[in-house]
């Protein structure tokens, strides 16, 4: 899944161990870190989990929206 402009993943290597984080803009200065997951062995492994994580948190964040917009109305 690629990246959009509200949504997207960091990749962090530290101590021999692969670290990924789900991340949100919440302005344009500011960045909020929603979900974080570490020690993986590869780079390839952090990578595959936050892109599923993020089509997951998307899917959520979707669903969510709609059922909020429907209770506006």
């Amino acid at each position: 899944m690629p990246q959009s402009k509200k949504y997207g993943f960091s990749l962090s290597q530290e101590q021999g161990s692969w670290n990924a984080a789900i991340v949100r803009r919440a302005s344009a200065k500011n960045t909020v870190i929603t979900k974080t997951q570490s020690n993986f062995k590869t780079e390839a492994e952090a990578k595959k989990w936050a892109e599923d994580e993020l089509a997951l948190f998307t899917d959520k964040q979707s669903a969510q929206n709609k059922r909020r917009a429907g209770k506006r109305r």
